[in-house]
Formats: C-alpha cells, structure tokens, sequence
C-alpha cells in the first residue's frame, strides 16, 4: 500500500513539474542571414517525437506563430515556428509585411533554402525523431508549406490554413511526397477561384496525396483570434472560431494518420 502511494505522489509530482518548454535558438540560413527560431516541446513527454516546422504568416516570426509551435508541443509535437525573414522579423503594417513577403519570395530556391535551414534546426533538436517530420503554415506560410510539397522536400505532411495557393514551381507528377491538407476559408476574398481551381488539377495531375476543405463562411486570416484587428487597415481578414477549431481538429487528425500516432 505504501509503494502504491508513492507511485501515485511520484506521478503527480512528475505532473506537477510537467510543462511546455521553450526557447529561442539562433541559426543561419544559406546565405548567410542570420534566423531565429522558436522552439517548444512538452518535457512530459518521454523520448523522439514526430517534429512539426510552423511557418508565419506574412507578419512575420511574431506571437502568433509561437503560440502555435507551443499548441503543436502540447500535442506532443516538437516544434519549430522558423524565421522566413531574417533575424526574428515581424510587423504590425501591411505595406511593411508585403515588402518582407516579396522580398523572401523573390527567389524560390533561396526561399527553398531558408525553409530547409529552419527543417535542420528542428532534426537537431534531441526530442524531434528526424524520420517523422511534417510543416504547417499560415498566410503567407501556407503558401511556403505548399511550395515545398510541391518542390519534393522530405516531409511527411504539410497543411495550410488560409494560404496563398499561386505558385511559380507548380508540382509535377511524382514530385509531391509529403501528404497535403489545405484549410482553406470558403470566403477568402484574398484567394482566387482560378486560384482554387489551378491547385486542385495540379494536385491531381501531380499524383499527390491531397486534401481540400472549404471551411464555410470563413474568411483569409480565420484561424487568428488577431485577426479582426487588421480591418481597420482595409484588409478583409476575420477571425472564425468555427473555422478555427474545425481547422485545428482536422490538422490534428491529418498529422495522426500521417504518423500512424
């Protein structure tokens, strides 16, 4: 009987001191610019896990994105929201987010490479097991997710919400190898139907492993309870709270059948 109850005060002690630890760790894209990334992990959790790259929206590395890396380690991920823009870059001013999105996006193969630094980052983290590795991006970041699929990078699954679904490096049969889901708001004035409409036959035509799922009455930026604030700037984003949840219970699932977890 004794042990029994130091069994049970030993597992609620562990629980006690439980928790999601995180930090800030520098790193080094190709070309030298320098990254931060912002890692999290559940410390109760024993062992390698499946790591997931968050990608930001186009406001850049900010609060957001962390809370979404630490949401991913409370589902008993490691996770890595990484730095698209250079040295933890991040605003609150459209035109500012636009001259940092274009820039980031100007060149697809050093874009490749930022990605791939921050994918590295997380292989080295001693929690992550590096056989088991998906992204998930928002905004601007969904697009980046998406683009990587369709480039062949060694993922097991991608998901985007609210992406920006245009590409200039379409996917070609064969080149897709990670599992796709995208989260997109039935009424995203940002995205175009032809824009819908091109991803949805290229992904066929790809051969890939391919999920789409209208989400309605939610509009681009739907997932983040910032969101409305924006509006006042002239941008049609919305937060959705349906939106948001169904979203995040389907990633849930999705990364669950992609890691057989």
């Amino acid at each position: 009987m004794r042990h029994c109850l130091f069994g049970l005060l030993m597992a609620a002690s562990v629980a006690a001191h439980a928790e999601i630890q995180t930090q800030e760790i520098p790193y080094q894209a190709a070309d030298g610019t320098e990254m931060i990334g912002y890692y999290a992990y559940d410390d109760a959790v024993e062992g390698p896990r499946p790591g997931v790259v968050v990608v930001h929206e186009w406001w850049g590395l900010n609060d957001y994105a962390k809370r979404r890396a630490r949401d991913l380690a409370g589902l008993g991920y490691s996770a890595l929201a990484i730095d698209m823009y250079g040295e933890g870059k991040n605003t609150e001013h459209p035109k500012d987010a636009m001259g940092f999105m274009k820039a980031a996006l100007a060149d697809a193969d050093a874009a490749k490479a930022r990605f791939n630094a921050g994918l590295d980052l997380l292989r080295q983290q001693e929690q992550t097991d590096a056989a088991k590795l998906a992204a998930v991006g928002y905004c601007f970041g969904g697009k980046v997710v998406l683009d990587m699929a369709r480039q062949g990078v060694p993922l097991a699954g991608v998901v985007s919400f609210h992406g920006a679904l245009a590409t200039e490096t379409r996917a070609v049969p064969g080149s897709v190898k990670a599992r796709v889901l995208v989260e997109h708001g039935a009424e995203d004035s940002m995205i175009s139907t032809d824009d819908i409409a091109a991803l949805n036959v290229e992904m066929v035509k790809a051969g890939a492993d391919y999920q789409f799922v209208s989400l309605p009455g939610a509009k681009h930026g739907f997932s983040n309870p910032g969101a409305d604030a924006h509006q006042q700037k002239g941008l049609d984003l919305a937060y959705s709270k349906t939106a948001d949840e169904r979203s995040w219970h389907d990633m849930q699932r999705f990364l669950e059948d992609t890691f057989g977890r």
